[in-house]
């Protein structure tokens, strides 16, 4: 029993290593996507020229400020005026679309309760025709979160009702653990990801300051205002990851209650079938016809 166990086990956890070596190969190649457009240009922001800025480059005699025209920037750029900070964000970009791709894999309804399983060891409950032995041997094979319950349920065959259901109530702790495994993660990086692009905007507001403070910026709001403009690059980097993030947690954590709730049903239908109370209750006679 304890080799088909591991078997199972090892089954189970080698799909899911297979499918998050998948997720991290597509995440790859995204960003290897993402890096040649940023190479090949980017994208690039035109304004039109109005009277006001023509007028403006006339008098002051600076085309090469006033043009009318945003400067072309790519991805590379972007980065490398986010400074140190955003490179950790990028990182929890990485984490967080690593684990939600798991989390979206090991949270599927007919993994953890696959209906088959459930119909079948149920009817076989019902007809009598499986022993305690047999019933183990069957979840044991499974390997699910759901016949983990039933084999909790299944170990106090025939106990009175309160012990069966205290053996799922336990089994069922274990496995909502499992189920909830790396919610904290995504969670955590829904908390760090904004501070640090807050911590990134603080330290480039000091540094524009600072460079103001030292140069001649008189009659120049320009240098405050690309000073401002790169140092929100980290919180607006922070905020992309932080909102997916918070979204994905709040969207599994419903999952688990939810496949959690549904599993607890089914694990009642087990009590009725294996308790003592059910195994004492003679079986019924087809009812006799009227004569």
């Amino acid at each position: 029993m304890q080799r088909t166990l591991t078997n199972s086990t090892n089954a189970s956890l080698s799909r899911t290593t297979r499918w998050a070596s998948i997720g991290w190969r597509l995440y790859l190649a995204s960003m290897l996507l993402a890096l040649l457009f940023a190479l090949t240009g980017g994208v690039r922001a035109e304004s039109t020229e109005t009277d006001n800025t023509a007028v403006q480059s006339a008098t002051e005699g600076s085309p090469d400020e006033m043009t009318g025209e945003i400067a072309e920037r790519n991805l590379f750029v972007i980065i490398q005026q986010g400074g140190l900070l955003l490179y950790p964000i990028l990182f929890s970009s990485f984490i967080l679309f690593l684990f939600v791709f798991e989390r979206l894999i090991a949270l599927r309804r007919r993994r953890v309760i696959p209906k088959p399983f459930v119909r079948k060891f149920l009817h076989q409950l019902r007809e009598r025709n499986i022993d305690q032995d047999e019933a183990q041997q069957m979840c044991q094979k499974n390997g699910s979160p759901v016949a983990m319950v039933f084999s909790g349920a299944v170990q106090k065959w025939g106990r009175p009702a309160v012990e069966v259901e205290q053996a799922i109530i336990d089994s069922g702790e274990r496995v909502t653990s499992g189920l909830r495994r790396y919610l904290r993660l995504i969670n955590g990086v829904a908390t760090v990801a904004p501070l640090l692009g807050l911590l990134g905007t603080v330290v480039g507001m000091i540094q524009a300051f600072n460079d103001i403070a030292t140069a001649d910026a008189m009659g120049k709001p320009e240098l405050l205002a690309a000073g401002i403009g790169q140092a929100l690059i980290t919180t607006a980097g922070g905020l992309t990851v932080a909102i997916p993030a918070l979204i994905a947690y709040m969207f599994f954590l419903s999952r688990v209650d939810r496949l959690v709730m549904d599993i607890d049903a089914v694990a009642q239908d087990v009590v009725a079938e294996i308790s003592a109370e059910s195994q004492n209750k003679p079986r019924k006679s087809p009812r006799k016809q009227a004569a």
